[in-house]
């Protein structure tokens, strides 16, 4: 049986999907990574940790499901965006441990970029603001503190890439540094209208192109993985960031169509059609996919912290044992009006970009147990989410009908519900919710003919239920505005 291979590198874990042509999922293999906190405000990750546990995922899915690698009719790639990696074209090794999308040790020159007035240029070239967020600064930030980097890149000795480009690269034996227009649009150096690096952006940053990959299509067969890894060469044929992979798993085609995933973080993705939308309130512009040389455009709002918040609740203050716990913790709490947590740990993400602002939990009484903070937590990820409809609405976008959600945290009713109750809007969930790594199988099967075009792909979503609110309205709204009011209180004063 002809299967096709997602490789899905998140910022927690790894984990190899298997898919058949009906976009069933057959088999998964999933490894967790290690994160590292050396200082405040910083993030990293072990390069190696992610190619070995990429390339083990990959080897246990075909093993323990029988396929041959033979019999894969192509590989697609969906990653954590924006972490950055800096090495060496001779041996393949990382010259630093890779700088993850939350770190914000590059905080300060982002501050001095904007008091520059750099961010309108960059914003209108890039549909990014200024923030640490992005790969920009943290490359430079290489560039500057690994001994010699710098001269090394400018000699063209240096490879720059996001995660994509790295397990690329070990994947093709080091014969191809490329990545897709997704992945670019996160970097803060591609030009997303010209669709191209984009020269004054490198200069800002003190950036050589050297160091650069070759932008590609998302969907787009860019080579064959090393035949000595998997028994077989597989074809690798489609590429995109974590939340693009999302919104095309989703199966999110048609502009106005929104989703929102629900991982370590959280991404509101809506797809704007093929004309890139200014935001005013923001909202990021950016690339959604690329097939055939024509590039669709989405707006989206990003959310530092989501599940990581559940994971604090469980190793941070070890209130549960296991994620799953929390759902039922919060359905029996009792109410927990005024309690609020604001999950700013590595600061604050759209539509506030406040990295200097830090988590909080407020509104505690004597009667609040450990049910209420639970039960905060998950209203934490409702509340953030209002935030980025209400930004959006600003914006003047359609209204909105439904949320495709995904993510690991979906699998949780009671947070279903909630989304729903918080935001006013139903909430749809699909049968597979990893569309995450479906997404990347997509556009690989696309790029090999598994499927003819995206219509194709519309009719394969399946929803796994429907959830109206039940909230009313005033309560809602009386909740949402303590939100605010906590949201207020964490925010920086620089």
């Amino acid at each position: 049986m002809s299967t096709l291979l997602a490789l899905d590198q998140g910022t927690t874990s790894t984990r190899a999907m298997l898919f058949d042509a009906q976009g069933h999922k057959l088999a998964q293999a999933q490894r967790e990574l290690q994160q590292y906190f050396p200082e405040d405000g910083w993030v990293e990750h072990d390069p190696d940790e992610i190619w070995q546990s990429s390339l083990a995922v990959c080897r246990q899915v075909l093993r323990e499901s029988g396929v041959a690698a033979a019999d894969v009719w192509a590989m697609g790639i969906t990653n954590q965006r924006e972490t950055t990696l800096l090495w060496d074209r001779s041996s393949g090794r990382a010259l630093h441990p890779a700088i993850v999308w939350q770190d914000r040790r590059t905080a300060a020159r982002c501050a001095e970029l904007k008091a520059a007035g750099w961010e309108t240029l960059v914003q209108e070239r890039t549909g990014l603001l200024l923030d640490p967020y992005f790969s920009a600064t943290k490359l430079e930030w290489l560039l500057d503190h690994v001994p010699g980097a710098r001269q090394r890149a400018e000699r063209g000795e240096l490879a720059f890439g996001t995660i994509d480009s790295w397990l690329l690269w070990h994947l093709s034996g080091g014969r191809v540094h490329a990545t897709d227009a997704s992945n670019a649009s996160r970097t803060l150096l591609f030009n997303i209208d010209s669709q191209s690096w984009d020269a004054d952006l490198l200069q800002l940053f003190r950036i050589p192109a050297a160091v650069l990959p070759q932008v590609e299509d998302s969907s787009h067969v860019y080579t064959e993985s090393e035949a000595g890894l998997f028994g077989a060469g597989i074809a690798i044929a489609g590429i995109a960031g974590d939340q693009q992979a999302a919104l095309f798993g989703q199966a999110c085609f048609a502009p106005g169509m929104v989703k929102s995933t629900y991982g370590t973080g959280c991404f509101m993705m809506m797809n704007t059609g093929e004309q890139r939308f200014h935001s005013h309130h923001r909202l990021l512009s950016t690339v959604a996919y690329r097939l055939q040389g024509r590039c669709t455009y989405a707006l989206e709002g990003s959310i530092f912290v989501a599940g990581a918040a559940v994971q604090w609740l469980r190793d941070g203050l070890q209130l549960i044992a296991h994620a799953s716990e929390t759902e039922q913790i919060a359905a029996q709490a009792g109410d927990a009006q005024g309690v609020y947590l604001v999950p700013a740990f590595t600061g604050l993400g759209a539509p506030y970009w406040d990295p200097h602002a830090r988590g909080a939990l407020l509104g505690l009484t004597r009667d609040t147990g450990i049910g209420e903070i639970v039960k905060a937590g998950l209203q934490s990820v409702g509340f953030q989410t209002r935030d980025l409809i209400e930004a959006m609405r600003r914006d003047g976008v359609a209204n909105f009908t439904a949320l495709r959600v995904d993510g690991g945290m979906v699998v949780n009713n009671w947070l279903l519900q909630s989304l729903a109750d918080l935001t006013g809007l139903p909430v749809d969930r699909p049968e597979l919710t990893e569309t995450t790594a479906l997404g990347a199988a997509y556009l690989a099967g696309l790029a090999v003919g598994v499927w003819p075009d995206t219509a194709t792909l519309t009719q394969l979503w399946r929803c796994d239920k429907h959830i109206e609110p039940q909230m009313p309205a005033a309560s809602r709204e009386a909740l949402y505005a303590g939100w605010i009011e906590a949201v207020g209180r964490v925010a920086s004063r620089t």
